[in-house]
Formats: structure tokens, C-alpha cells, sequence
């Protein structure tokens, strides 16, 4: 697909990762872009979507709206993360079909992998076993998508494709600690150390869990190579390639905001999964995809962002 000249709609568009996405549409030429905001569109309310698409009559979809958050909002909330997510892409996913929308991105989520998934995880391993229980609900719910997206392209002929992305990072991200995943929580706890002077920060878990991290204009990258290149069936990793302890990340970021004091690990907090790696073969021989930020330099340019915005970084 050519992205110039079609109409987009992005929902989510007006979020972190989707803000991103939306001003890389607009420089490919795009004719329009829609990015709705939750308040005008509510995609839990299926006749709410269903008048978005009878007004826009998209072109092309990327479905990035979700209620997200760390392990605490998961842990607080696991019945609305799965209703949520569920029915924000059952009502976009069915609305598509619907009005024929020629193409759907879909994002997943590597939380849908189950816990002890053999590192580094391969798409065809989603289905064995469950996820990690603090965040199953949003997880399964995102990879039940996986299965509409799958069947309606049996039974409808429906274009739709799903990437699942490690867990994404950059300027703009969600620095509210109540919701913010990992690397957010961590460049405001220590920049407001920092700031107060506190002899000690205070994370959660052992320090022991891995991660992978993928700075967000790369996963833009992964996004609209999909939608110009890929019309496969099979779901898609989309990663950086490293895998980081969370002890090794926590100095990372102490030292780029240059705080001196020590960091307490509080083991009465769950570590979430024990390990996350992905293996990205898949998305570099169907559409050419390859993460080009290292996290040093991802790392750098968030938290400069961060000090610069703090009114609005939440």
C-alpha cells in the first residue's frame, strides 16, 4: 500500500506512540489523518465507532487504542484492561470489515506471551502456556485480536495484520506513576531524587527480570513498513534486538540523570515476567524492519525531553 493520498485513521492517535505515528502519516503525504481523541470517540461504544467510520470511510486503520498501564494499574484493575481492550477491537476490527477498509495495522502487545516462553520469544510460541498473571487480562485480550484478525481474513478476505512491539519508549510517554510502564516511572523517580535530595530511590521487585525496550520512532518505522509492505496472516515481533536486567537499566538511567544516591529494591512488589526478548527475524524478512536507536541514545533523548516538559509529562 501506498500510505500517500489515502485516508488514515489512527485510533489511539492522540496517545504517546500514536502522536508519533500520526506525524510520520502527515510527512508520507497522507490526504487526512484522523487521530480521535477517547472523549470524541469512544471505541468501547460500538455505535460511536461505527459513526467514526461512516463519516471517515478509512482507507487505511491503525488500531493502537488500549487502555494500558504498569503493574500496578494491571494489578488494580484486570477487569476493565480486559474488557476494555477487547471491545475497543472487536467494534474497530468488525467496523473495518463492515466498510470494506482495504487495510488494518493491529497492535498487540508482548505481554500476550506466556510467562515462561523460551527467550527469545518466536510468534509461534504465543499459544504455549499463559501469560504472566499480572498483566493476562490485557494480554489475552490483545491476542484474542490476534484470532479475529485471522479469521475474518478467512472468512471475509478482510486485510488485516497484527505486530506485536516490546515495550515501547521516547518523548511524549505516560510519566504518571500510577500508569507509567518502566522507564518512565524510572527517569522521574530519580530526577525527582535527584531534585530533593533523597539519599535512596525506591523500585519495585528484585531487579532480576529482563526487558527489551524499542524507542518509539523505530516502532513508527515497524508500523508503516507493515501497512506499505506486509499482507500476511502470521502474527510479527516487532523488537531492538538486547535484552536488560532491570538492576542494569536502573544504574543506566541514575547515571543519565545523575543522581547519587542508592537504589532500594522493594521484593514485596511482584517482578512481573521473568524474562523478555523477542526474536525479530520475522519482521526483518517480511518487511524489512530493523530498530536503528540504541538505549543509551533513546534513554538520553527521553529524559531531556522529560526535564523539558515536565508541566505536561504527566
Amino acid at each position: 500500500m501506498d500510505i500517500q493520498g489515502k485516508r488514515v485513521l489512527v485510533t489511539g492517535g492522540a496517545g504517546f506512540f500514536g502522536s508519533h505515528l500520526v506525524e510520520r502519516l502527515r510527512a508520507l503525504g497522507a490526504a487526512s489523518v484522523a487521530a480521535p481523541r477517547s472523549r470524541d470517540c469512544d471505541h468501547t461504544d460500538g455505535a460511536r465507532t461505527a459513526a467514526l467510520f461512516d463519516e471517515l470511510r478509512p482507507e487505511l486503520v491503525f488500531h493502537l487504542a488500549a487502555k494500558v498501564g504498569g503493574i500496578g494499574a494491571n494489578l488494580r484493575h484486570p477487569g476493565s484492561f480486559f474488557h476494555d481492550n477487547m471491545a475497543m477491537g472487536l467494534h474497530v476490527l468488525e467496523q473495518a470489515r463492515r466498510h470494506g477498509t482495504p487495510k488494518v495495522v493491529v497492535a498487540g502487545t508482548v505481554c500476550a506471551y506466556p510467562k515462561f516462553a523460551p527467550v527469545p520469544f518466536r510468534e509461534d510460541d504465543l499459544w504455549n502456556g499463559y501469560p504472566e498473571e499480572t498483566n493476562a487480562p490485557y494480554g489475552v485480550a490483545k491476542k484474542a485480536l490476534l484470532v479475529m484478525a485471522q479469521d475474518y481474513r478467512r472468512e471475509y478476505g478482510s486485510n488485516f495484520v497484527v505486530l506485536f512491539p516490546v515495550n515501547l519508549y521516547g518523548p511524549r510517554d505516560n510519566f504518571d506513576l500510577e500508569t507509567s510502564h518502566v522507564i518512565p516511572a524510572m527517569i522521574r523517580k530519580f530526577v525527582e531524587a535527584d531534585e530533593a535530595g533523597a539519599p535512596h530511590v525506591t523500585l519495585w521487585g528484585d531487579g532480576s527480570p529482563t526487558r527489551e525496550f524499542l524507542y518509539v520512532d523505530d516502532a513508527v518505522d515497524g508500523f508503516v513498513l507493515a501497512a506499505e509492505r506486509y499482507d500476511g496472516d502470521e502474527p510479527v515481533n516487532l523488537g531492538a534486538s538486547f535484552e536488560i536486567a532491570m538492576r542494569e537499566l536502573a544504574d543506566k538511567v541514575r547515571a543519565a540523570v545523575g543522581y547519587r544516591g542508592d537504589i532500594v529494591w522493594d521484593t514485596s512488589r511482584p517482578n512481573g515476567q521473568p524474562r523478555r526478548k523477542l526474536d525479530v527475524e520475522r519482521a526483518r524478512a517480511r518487511f524489512g524492519f530493523s530498530a536503528k536507536t540504541t538505549l543509551d541514545a533513546g534513554l538520553a533523548t527521553t529524559l531531556a525531553w522529560y526535564r523539558q516538559s515536565r508541566g505536561r509529562a504527566g
